[in-house]
């Protein structure tokens, strides 16, 4: 038996340990009544707005220290907020799911995170942060400046030429969150970097070491110049890189296998074809020890590499080579080519097509999906699903009900309500979780409009009457109550409330509809 003594002694030790914890972290703890001071006396901060019992925000946790570590030297703070406890001060920053990360230059003005949530990511994003634009550099300050990330963007201007200043000065803006900008008007300098005024070197710490452009200062050409450039001939897919890739907008080429020595192999073998396509294609390794479901996800084998495929990002179309052909340059040569030229039919994953349409929604499967969802004559409002997704079966009864209310109305032919298991069939979308929810108007298939309301029939009809072509708008059929005694107690309570039994159902039913909006994830 422990005695009290002992248990006390050690409830001692354990909070001892935990301060010891807290004292040696570089990440500050704040809340309402030190946020704001604190925000005004430093001039940039990252505030992550968590719950303690959010799985990301766990993961988050250690990668967040680390980045507080590194830039505790350059005075960039970071700092945590527990929205557990201060519920109020998170709402007042608009804060909806965890973590949440927002950049703090003073309280006025604060932006989101844009980066990764890893310490490298952070580190970087948030040195970025700290410096100007463009940063003025001069022969002494060079060469610092181009050690301060992998790729940094350097222009030699003329102090005279203001068109030209201006217009790098718009695609520094523009793209400041990704890369550092710095400017000189030193002619010796650029002279010394082989190049003459006006001109832009993007500094790399891979492939050829830098790029150059010396065509007409455009802000598209420069942003463009830069997208290009500063991407590797041949890459790596990982978490920190992803979404980078996917929001290229142009094809990317994956190469598949388990050993970092093959992928090594692989990649320069196909360097001479990556260089014919750059800027049309990007390729990248991935590790297919770690990453190797994402094969299944490219309709590749998720046991056979190495492998090969193409994604077109855009569209999210897969293209599969064939695992039972050798990865040679002359085999992936005339793959990618047959592809650019567009011989090469996506590979669609799909469920069969139902012969017939049983219940009030919409099955949609991936052969259906075009002629279904992007037919340009109706509203289609469409939820993406997982099987296993216990919000996506929460949500069921109250989707075939909203499917049965539109089914029955005057907007029959021209609203449709619609499912799609994500998890067994090519979507042309990018999802990350499930239940997503996304309307497709007619007349405007291009640009889908995303659900993130209350998973409520009402909430459903108002999203479709709002942001669909046809305004269509339909009732909730009452449901038929049993009367009974109220007893004295109940009713008098009810007087002296809001006076309303119903409102106070309503918003209680409302309040819970939200505490279950949330997201399965991938």
């Amino acid at each position: 038996m422990y005695s009290a003594r002992r248990i006390a002694l050690g409830l001692l030790a354990a909070a001892a340990v935990a301060h010891a914890a807290d004292a040696a972290s570089d990440v500050t703890q704040l809340n309402k009544e030190t946020f704001e001071d604190f925000i005004k006396t430093n001039d940039l901060v990252l505030a992550e707005f968590f719950a303690p019992w959010c799985g990301h925000c766990k993961a988050l946790a250690p990668e967040y220290e680390e980045a507080a570590t590194q830039l505790k030297d350059k005075n960039i703070k970071l700092a945590k907020v527990d929205c557990t406890e201060e519920s109020e001060l998170c709402q007042s920053y608009g804060v909806e799911g965890y973590p949440t990360l927002k950049v703090f230059r003073g309280p006025e003005n604060i932006t989101p995170y844009g980066g990764q949530r890893k310490a490298a990511s952070i580190t970087s994003y948030m040195i970025k942060q700290s410096l100007p634009a463009v940063s003025v550099l001069t022969s002494e300050t060079l060469e610092d400046f181009k050690g301060t990330d992998k790729v940094v963007v350097v222009a030699y201007i003329d102090a005279s030429d203001k068109t030209n200043n201006e217009t790098f000065t718009k695609a520094a803006e523009s793209l400041r969150d990704s890369f550092p900008f710095g400017a000189s008007n030193d002619a010796a300098l650029a002279e010394a970097e082989g190049v003459t005024a006006p001109a832009i070197v993007l500094y790399k710490q891979f492939d050829e070491g830098k790029a150059v452009f010396t065509e007409k200062f455009e802000d598209e050409a420069i942003k463009s110049f830069v997208k290009v450039a500063s991407t590797p001939l041949i890459g790596e897919v990982g978490p920190d890189t992803y979404s980078s890739y996917m929001s290229a907008g142009i094809p990317l080429a994956y190469i598949f296998s388990e050993t970092a020595e093959e992928r090594k192999e692989l990649g320069d073998a196909l360097k001479p074809l990556a260089e014919k396509y750059k800027g049309k294609i990007n390729f990248a390794t991935i590790d297919a020890k770690a990453f190797g479901a994402h094969a299944g996800n490219l309709n590749l084998p998720t046991d056979k590499f190495p492998s090969f495929a193409i994604q077109e990002t855009v569209k999210n179309q897969k293209f599969p080579f064939s695992v039972e052909k050798e990865i040679t340059l002359e085999a992936i040569t005339s793959f990618v080519e047959d592809f650019d030229a567009g011989k090469i039919e996506p590979s669609v994953k799909s469920e069969p097509i139902p012969e017939t349409q049983e219940g009030p929604v919409t099955v949609v499967v991936g052969k259906s999906y075009e002629d279904i969802v992007l037919d340009d004559t109706k509203d289609v409002l469409i939820e993406f699903y997982a099987p296993w997704c216990g919000h996506c079966k929460a949500l069921a009864p109250k989707y075939e009900t909203l499917a049965s209310l539109y089914g029955e109305s005057e907007w029959k032919d021209k609203v449709v309500i619609a499912k799609i298991d994500a998890t067994t069939n090519d979507v042309p979308d990018e999802i990350q979780g499930f239940p997503t929810i996304k309307l497709y108007p007619a007349g405007a298939k291009s640009n889908p409009v995303d659900y993130s309301g209350s998973r409520t029939i009402e909430d459903l009809i108002k999203f479709v009457k709002e942001n669909g072509k046809y305004g269509a708008e339909v009732s909730e059929k009452a449901e038929e109550e049993t009367p009974v005694a109220p007893a004295a107690s109940s009713s008098s309570s009810s007087s002296s409330g809001s006076g309303d039994g119903g409102s106070t159902s309503t918003s209680t039913s409302s309040e819970a509809a939200k505490a279950s909006d949330v997201h399965d994830e991938l």
